[in-house]
């Protein structure tokens, strides 16, 4: 399967990581090696790490001929173990979320628009969609769609999963359109987009790989490192974001005072006040980018 990926924010992201000669990156959601390309056009040296053993092969096949590249297999919640040889590093990049020939290979089973079977698994390990949903009881299958779907519909949904045990995308497509009243139906997106997000979300840990990779930053970067992360869910978003704010700190020394006496500030500051969205030219050329949002954060001290 070719590995053809439209890179999310690409310069946006380099310009903020500053990356340079003698300067290490870990690019921890290598793909498609796009970010990965430019960062190494600037100097960087870059260790890429993906859990998909079809991006690691593409991505070598388009950068491992420079010799300031590395691709490992890992996820970016183990970084402190995949990457421990290299740290601290100039800089942490990841970018959430599913590729796009992941989506489109209907094999791989992310799709509600072509049939394959209902896999969902970003690497060859853990169980599959169509396990998770035989395996789990119905009430468990309500609140990870109601919690990382942010379906309102989760519990007729969730049943009727429970009662058709779909194997195929398909399958399990028309299964969620039973199960949502027409009328309910959402406009702008498939009736099922929530449900296939979560079910991803569930089988791939992509959550607790998130909280895992927030909570070992200060080990990871030296100072004067950043921090990247692109996301393209609220979840995902309000994470970074309160993790990024927790890093910073808040000082609470009466205004007046000239320097902090209270410790309440952190190691961290931050680069991006507000997250960076794709521009409107990014978003017509690649419309999968509308939900993008990119925060970054540098160790300080």
């Amino acid at each position: 399967m070719a590995f053809s990926h439209q890179t999310v924010l690409l310069n946006e992201t380099v310009e903020l990581l500053q990356p340079g000669a003698g300067k290490v990156i870990i690019d921890g959601t290598l793909g498609g090696g796009g970010h990965t390309e430019a960062l190494l056009a600037r100097g960087a040296t870059v260790v890429g790490v993906d859990r998909d053993p079809v991006a690691l092969a593409a991505a070598t096949a388009r950068v491992g001929s420079n010799p300031r590249f590395q691709a490992r297999a890992g996820t970016f919640g183990e970084l402190p173990r995949v990457a421990a040889d290299v740290l601290p590093v100039d800089g942490v990049l990841v970018d959430l979320g599913v590729s796009s020939p992941q989506l489109d290979e209907a094999e791989r089973g992310f799709s509600f628009m072509k049939d394959g079977p209902l896999d969902m698994r970003m690497g060859a390990e853990g169980r599959t969609a169509a396990e998770l949903i035989a395996e789990e009881d119905e009430r468990e299958l309500a609140r990870i769609i109601y919690e990382l779907g942010e379906e309102s519909f989760s519990r007729p949904i969730a049943r009727e999963l429970k009662r058709a045990k779909p194997t195929r995308t398909l399958e399990a497509a028309e299964v969620v359109k039973r199960a949502v009243p027409r009328k309910a139906w959402p406009k702008r997106i498939h009736v099922a987009t929530k449900t296939f997000q979560a079910l991803r979300m569930a089988v791939n840990g992509e959550l607790d790989q998130l909280d895992a990779l927030l909570t070992a930053l200060p080990q990871l970067l030296k100072v004067g490192g950043r921090a990247a992360v692109i996301s393209f869910h609220s979840l995902e978003d309000r994470k970074v974001k309160e993790a990024f704010r927790a890093l910073v700190g808040a000082c609470k020394c009466p205004s007046g005072l000239p320097i902090c006496v209270c410790g309440g500030q952190g190691d961290f500051a931050l680069v991006t006040k507000k997250a960076v969205a794709a521009s409107e030219a990014e978003v017509e050329a690649n419309p999968r980018s509308r939900s993008a949002h990119l925060r970054v954060v540098e160790k300080t001290r």
